[in-house]
This record gives structure tokens, C-alpha cells and sequence, in this order.
């Protein structure tokens, strides 16, 4: 009995010490930023880090989908025929705090690569606010 209770208090642990973590940035590409001038980098860095910092907000989006076609098939008198058809799907996004979190400390990095690419100096700030806000 008692192993059981610390094997579940493991598991709790190992289970909210994944939730609190900071989710590792999704790529983006610096190419996208080549254009900007050093200036422009590090506003676009500052908007950025400011932006974690006071806390990511999950992208607006809905999950529903509608969809008109034809479709084909085997009839209920052994043949077969087309006949329209009406989809309605609604999904479960993947669009959370976790993941718009991840795309935008890509997106850090990318302008961080650019800058350097550039020689741009650019000041890279921490951002200490990311798994608490989650």
C-alpha cells in the first residue's frame, strides 16, 4: 500500500512538473526578417518579449466547418448513383496558450538569427513570465 501511494504521488509529480514547463520554440524562419534594419529588429524583438510577458493570449479561432460535394456509393437497391452531400465537422483546435506561446519564442529566435546575420546588436532580454502565465 505504501508503494502504491508513492508511485501515485510520483506520477502526480512527473504530471504537473510537464504542465509547468516552457514549451520549446516551433521554427520560424529569419529569412522573413532580412528586410528589417537593425532598429527595426530589436522594436520587433521588445514588441515581442512585451507581449510574453504580459501574457500570450490563444489565437481566435473557430472550429466549425461546413462543406457542400457530391458524393458516390452504393444505393440501397444494389446499384450505385451520385447524390449531393453536406459535411458538418467541428474539431478540436490546436490553437493554445502553448502553442501560440511556441510560435512567438520561435519567432524571437528567428529575429535573434537575422540580427546576428545582419551584425545587428541586438539586446536579448529573458523572458521569465512564460510558464507562470500558462
Amino acid at each position: 500500500m505504501n508503494a502504491l501511494k508513492c508511485g501515485l504521488v510520483a506520477f502526480t509529480a512527473v504530471v504537473l512538473g510537464a504542465c509547468a514547463s516552457t514549451p520549446k520554440p516551433s521554427y520560424v524562419s529569419p529569412t522573413q526578417y532580412q528586410s528589417l534594419s537593425c532598429q527595426q529588429l530589436q522594436s520587433e524583438y521588445n514588441r515581442i518579449h512585451d507581449y510574453i510577458q504580459n501574457g500570450v493570449e490563444t489565437p481566435k479561432r473557430t472550429g466549425v466547418g461546413v462543406g457542400v460535394g457530391l458524393g458516390g456509393g452504393w444505393g440501397s437497391r444494389g446499384g450505385w448513383g451520385i447524390g449531393p452531400s453536406i459535411s458538418v465537422n467541428m474539431g478540436q483546435s490546436s490553437n493554445t496558450k502553448r502553442t501560440e506561446l511556441s510560435r512567438v519564442l520561435g519567432e524571437q529566435e528567428a529575429i535573434v538569427q537575422a540580427a546576428k546575420f545582419k551584425g545587428c546588436p541586438i539586446i536579448v532580454r529573458a523572458n521569465s513570465a512564460t510558464a507562470a502565465k500558462l
